[in-house]
């Protein structure tokens, strides 16, 4: 699927949302590579990534580690987040500058 296919496709109720936090990491790293790999939208600086995707009732952004959620989780621990994801539902409330500390740790920390 292309990338445009993929976000012609997304509901309108979360396509705002969707769009912010693309916007965000095209601000933060102009230089980030986007495609579509793992068949989502996907932004990748060298070897470090961070993903978009359009879920049944929610947006996910993936990254490869728990380590890039800390920040954010601490700020809001009620919404829900996985090993290296975080998921956020349409009634979720937060700035989407939040997300500032997620992108900057998966786009430039090194994990090894």
């Amino acid at each position: 699927m292309k990338l445009t296919t993929y976000l012609q496709n997304i509901p309108e109720q979360r396509s705002s949302r969707f769009n912010a936090i693309q916007q965000l990491v095209l601000e933060m790293y102009p230089e980030v590579e986007q495609s579509m790999k793992y068949k989502m939208p996907t932004f990748s600086l060298g070897d470090h990534w961070i993903a978009l995707a359009n879920q049944k009732s929610y947006l996910s952004v993936y990254t490869c580690s728990a380590v890039h959620l800390a920040a954010f989780q601490k700020k809001h621990p009620k919404i829900k987040t996985g090993k290296g994801c975080i998921n956020i539902k349409d009634n979720d409330q937060f700035d989407i500058t939040d997300l500032s500390s997620v992108i900057t740790s998966a786009l430039t920390v090194n994990l090894k």
